[in-house]
C-alpha cells in the first residue's frame, strides 16, 4: 500500500475537511487522510479501552435488576410478604419508570458527555441495590424499585450512542453484542453470586441484619459502586479525548467518524433531531423487534430460576442450573454479532433466530419431562438474545446524523422496555407450575419477531433501490449544502443496512 503522507501534528487542528468518497454500494467511507492499518491501529486501541470497561458496567447494571429473580427463591417472598401478584407489581414498575427515563437520559447525556454521567447511573442504581439490602416491607422495595429505574433507564441507550460516536455502522453490533451479552453473563454470574452470597452467615447491628436474599443485594451493590469509581478514569468523553490515542490517532478517531456521519459529533439535539427520529419507520421495526424480543429476554432474566425450580431443580440447584444457560446465550449473541458486522446484515440473523426461540417455548408449552424441558431453555435463551443488541443496532445504523442517533437510541429502548412489563405479567402465580400462559406469549412474540424481522429485510432493500435510481434526490432541491448536511438518514446518498 502506498504511503499516506502523515501531516503535522502541530497543525492537525487546522485541517481542512477531508474528501469523502462514498460507495453507494458498499455503504464504504474512505479517507485520503490516513491508511487501513492506522485505521485499524485505532479502532483496537479503542477496543481495549471502551468495550471491557463497557461491558463491566452494563453487566452490573443487569445483575442490580434481575437479581430480584434470584433473592426470590431465597427469602424474599416470604420476608416481604410478596403475596399475590406483589412480585409482580414490584418488578413491572421498575419498567415503566425504565422506559420513561430512556430518552430524555439520552438528550441529557448528549449535551453534558459521557465520561462521568454514565458512571453517575452505575454509581445511582449501585447505591440502590444496597438499600435493597435493608428495605423492611413490600412497600419499601416498590420505592427502591423506582429508584433503580430512575438510575437504570438512562444506562443501556446511553451506552449504546456512545460506543456509536466511537465507531462506524459496520462496527457497531459486534460492540453492542459484547456488552448486551454481559447481561447473558450477568444471569450467570447472578446464579453463581446468589449461591455465594446467600451462604455468608447473618452478621450486621441489630435492627438490620443482613443474609441470604440480604446478602445478594448488598455485595452486589458494593461491587457496582467499586466499578463506577473506576470508570471516569478509564472512557474518554470524545474519541479526540482518549489518552490511549496519540496526537494523529486521535484525530483519526474522530475524522473517521464526523466522516462516516456526514456531521459533527458535537451537534446538539435539536426539535428537528427528535421528529425526523420518531419518523423513521425502521425505527419503528427495531422498537417492535426490541419489544417483543424484550419479553423473553426480561422474562428469562427474572423468571429462569423460577422456571428452573417448577422444572424439578430446587434451591441452589436452580441457581447453578441457569449459569450454563446464560453462558451459551451469551456466546451464541456475541457470535452473531461478528458475523453481521463481517457480513454488513442485521435482518436475517434476527429472523432466523426466532426459529430456534419458537422451538424452545414450543417444547416448554408442549413437551414433558424435566431434561426436555432444560434443553428447550437453552433454545429459548439462544434464540432471543442476539435479538437486543441486533435491533438496537440495526436502529442506530439506520439513523444519522449523531443527534438523531442519540434520539434514535434512547426511542428504541424506550418502546422496547415495554416488553419487559408484559414479561413480568407473563408468568404469574397462578399459571404454575407449567406455565403454559407465559410459555405461548413467548412463542407468539417470536413469531412477530420474524415477521418484523422480514419485513424491515424488505423495506430496507426496497429504499435502496429507490435511492439508487434517483427516487428521493428531490429531497435535494433548494438546500444549502449546510442543510442538506444535515438531512441525515433522509439524505438521497445514505444507503440502509438490511
Amino acid at each position: 500500500m502506498a504511503t499516506v503522507q502523515e501531516p503535522d501534528e502541530k497543525n492537525l487542528a487546522s485541517l481542512p475537511d477531508a474528501v469523502m468518497v462514498e460507495d453507494k454500494s458498499s455503504d464504504s467511507v474512505e479517507s485520503p487522510g490516513w491508511t487501513t492499518e492506522e485505521e485499524t491501529v485505532v479502532r483496537r486501541k479503542l477496543d481495549r479501552q471502551l468495550v471491557p470497561m463497557l461491558t463491566i458496567l452494563y453487566l452490573l447494571c443487569f445483575l442490580d435488576r434481575v437479581n430480584i429473580g434470584n433473592a426470590r427463591i431465597q427469602g424474599l417472598t416470604e420476608d416481604l410478604n410478596l403475596v399475590g401478584y406483589r412480585f409482580n407489581i414490584a418488578t413491572s414498575i421498575f419498567y415503566v419508570v425504565y422506559l420513561l427515563i430512556e430518552v430524555p437520559s439520552n438528550i441529557l447525556l448528549k449535551r453534558v458527555g459521557p465520561r462521568f454521567y454514565i458512571p453517575s447511573l452505575v454509581l445511582g442504581f449501585g447505591a440502590v441495590s444496597i438499600a435493597t439490602a435493608f428495605v423492611k416491607t413490600y412497600e419499601q422495595l416498590i420505592g427502591v424499585r423506582v429508584l433503580l429505574g430512575v438510575f437504570e433507564g438512562g444506562t443501556f441507550p446511553g451506552i449504546a450512542f456512545y460506543l456509536s460516536s466511537f465507531y462506524k455502522r459496520e462496527e457497531l453490533y459486534f460492540r453492542v453484542g459484547i456488552y448486551v451479552s454481559s447481561a447473558s453473563l450477568a444471569g450467570a454470574f447472578g446464579g453463581l453470586l446468589a449461591a455465594g452470597f446467600s451462604q455468608i452467615p447473618e452478621w450486621g447491628v441489630a435492627g438490620a441484619k443482613l443474609h441470604t436474599w440480604r446478602n445478594i443485594f448488598f455485595f452486589e451493590g458494593i461491587i457496582t459502586v467499586i466499578a463506577a469509581a473506576v470508570a471516569p478514569f478509564i472512557l474518554p468523553q470524545t474519541p479526540e479525548t482518549s489518552n490511549y490515542l496519540t496526537t494523529r490517532e486521535r484525530w483519526i478517531a474522530g475524522e473517521r467518524i464526523r466522516l462516516e456521519h456526514k456531521a459533527s459529533v458535537h451537534e446538539k439535539v435539536e426539535v428537528r433531531h427528535i421528529k425526523r427520529a420518531v419518523s423513521n419507520i425502521n425505527n419503528y421495526v427495531c422498537a417492535g423487534g426490541f419489544f417483543f424480543i424484550n419479553i423473553t429476554v426480561q422474562g428469562l432474566s427474572v423468571f429462569l430460576p423460577t422456571i428452573l425450580q417448577e422444572i424439578g431443580y430446587r434451591g441452589l440447584t436452580a441457581q447453578y442450573y441457569s449459569v450454563p444457560v446464560y453462558v451459551a446465550a451469551s456466546l451464541i449473541a456475541i457470535a452473531i454479532g461478528y458475523i453481521s458486522d463481517k457480513t454488513k446484515k442485521r435482518g436475517i440473523y434476527l429472523a432466523t433466530f426466532t426459529i430456534l426461540g419458537m422451538t424452545g417455548f414450543g417444547l416448554l408449552r408442549w413437551g414433558s419431562g424435566s431434561q426436555l424441558k432444560y434443553a428447550a431453555v437453552y433454545l429459548c435463551a439462544v434464540g432471543a438474545f442476539p435479538g437486543g443488541p441486533g435491533f438496537l443496532s440495526w436502529g442506530i445504523n439506520n439513523a444519522a446524523g449523531p443527534a438523531v442517533r442519540a434520539v434514535s437510541s434512547g426511542y428504541i429502548v424506550s418502546l422496547g422496555t415495554a416488553g419487559g412489563i408484559l414479561a413480568v405479567w407473563a408468568y404469574l402465580p397462578s399459571d404454575g407450575p407449567n406455565f403454559p400462559i407465559g410459555h405461548s406469549i413467548n412463542f407468539a412474540a417470536q413469531v412477530v419477531v420474524l415477521f418484523l424481522s422480514t419485513f424491515g429485510i424488505f423495506y430496507c432493500l426496497r429504499e435502496n433501490r429507490i435511492r439508487a435510481r434517483g427516487g428521493r434526490d428531490d429531497r435535494l432541491v433548494g438546500l444549502t449544502e449546510e442543510e442538506k448536511d444535515d438531512l441525515g438518514y433522509r439524505h438521497p446518498d445514505f444507503r440502509y443496512i438490511s
